[in-house]
């Protein structure tokens, strides 16, 4: 059976809200890209979200029984589906609909109770438990203070150092076609 974590590698950030996952994607992505890496992410929301707005051609569309709304310009597209689950999205399935071919690297944040390879941020300063002692997927620990672990342990203020460790991944973790 295929490894749905290979072709190409995924790689999620996990940590407790107000951690700095976004800040530090942010950060992240160019280093990534700047050396040759194309990278598609996925980030879970917990809640109802909107990336259209009321007034806009393609929000009346979709709000009028579009299941399926494709935005398209000659710089973006965009595609909103209405999707009606009562539990939430799997990663699984999410992944599926990202163009794999054209990606050497998917990024996720958040999903971090599903089971599939993590890197943990800490700051020791939000006082919340650290989640590698639970969670056997977390491969290696981005934090801002000293943590008893055998992982590996990456500077959290240092995204170049986790932008390196990113990219030996990737280079280990690139399954042949």
């Amino acid at each position: 059976m295929n490894n749905p974590f290979l072709n190409p590698p995924v790689l999620g950030i996990a940590a407790w809200s107000g951690t700095g996952k976004t800040t530090l994607l942010v950060k992240l992505l160019p280093l990534l890209r700047s050396q040759g890496l194309r990278v598609g992410m996925l980030k879970h929301a917990h809640h109802a979200f909107d990336i259209d707005h009321p007034g806009k051609d393609s929000y009346e569309l979709r709000k009028a029984g579009a299941e399926q709304m494709l935005i398209a310009s000659s710089q973006r597209w965009a595609l909103m589906v209405e999707s009606p689950l009562s539990d939430d999205v799997s990663l699984i399935a999410m992944l599926d609909q990202l163009n794999r071919n054209a990606l050497d690297l998917i990024l996720v944040e958040g999903f971090r109770h599903e089971s599939f390879p993590k890197i943990e941020l800490h700051r020791a300063a939000l006082g919340k438990p650290l989640l590698f002692p639970e969670d056997d997927s977390i491969m290696a620990i981005a934090c801002d203070a000293p943590v008893e672990t055998d992982l590996p342990l990456l500077d959290l203020n240092a995204p170049d150092v986790i932008a390196t460790f990113i990219l030996n991944y990737c280079a280990q973790h690139h399954s042949p076609d």
